[in-house]
């Protein structure tokens, strides 16, 4: 086995617990930074405890660690800078035994690319968008189906926002044919839900995040 596959293997057996599982998914699904009091209240456990398995899951390349003085003050007397913590920018994927499905994937974005399917592709997406949304069920909620998806939706005022692109490797190395894919995929997922005809969906993409952003109708 590789040293990546180790370090990989390694980093998901940190989340075998589950008080570092909730810390991790509170820390992820929170838009910015969160400091260690947020955390163990989300959490449901005092400070200590909450700073300890976090700072487990950043020796583990799983969050970032920042200082910032939460009062927004410096100087004398301003108080020492708060630990704050944040998705970290890497990927931990394992499978066994090993496959390289994001090998292919990248050949086959490639391929489409240059000859030129965009349309063809979004098409697909937004028939496979449909299809998922009507396989739902008639209660299914949009929120819940796209933070079943990855997306890990928020709100931001009147605009849901998507903090998680699911497609991240593959996006950053072609953005126009992987966005565009991701945002068929969505109008079509969408239009398979009950009540979805009264949301819709643009590109506005987040500087760490999914490049589509939802509302209803009317608000985007």
């Amino acid at each position: 086995m590789s040293s990546s596959e180790d370090s990989a293997l390694e980093a998901l057996v940190v989340l075998g617990d589950p008080v570092r599982r909730g810390l991790y998914r509170h820390v992820t699904g929170t838009p910015g930074e969160v400091g260690r009091d947020a955390a163990a209240e989300a959490a449901g456990v005092s400070r200590s405890l909450a700073a300890f398995h976090l700072d487990k899951l950043v020796e583990a390349g799983l969050l970032e660690v920042s200082f910032r003085r939460l009062s927004g003050r410096s100087g004398p007397g301003a108080g020492r800078p708060s630990k704050m913590y944040r998705r970290a920018e890497g990927e931990h994927a394992v499978s066994v035994p090993p496959r390289s499905y994001d090998t292919a994937s990248r050949l086959l974005a490639e391929v489409v690319e240059r000859a030129g399917l965009d349309g063809e592709l979004q098409a697909a997406a937004r028939v496979a968008g449909e299809a998922e949304g009507g396989a739902s069920g008639d209660e299914a909620d949009p929120v819940e189906v796209l933070r079943a998806r990855g997306y890990e939706p928020f709100w931001d005022g009147g605009t849901l926002r998507l903090n998680n692109c699911p497609f991240h490797a593959l996006a950053d190395q072609f953005p126009a044919l992987v966005c565009g894919m991701n945002l068929a995929g969505i109008e079509g997922l969408l239009a398979g839900l009950p009540g979805g005809e009264e949301w819709s969906a643009a590109m506005d993409p987040l500087p760490q995040g999914c490049c589509v952003a939802l509302g209803t109708a009317e608000e985007i």
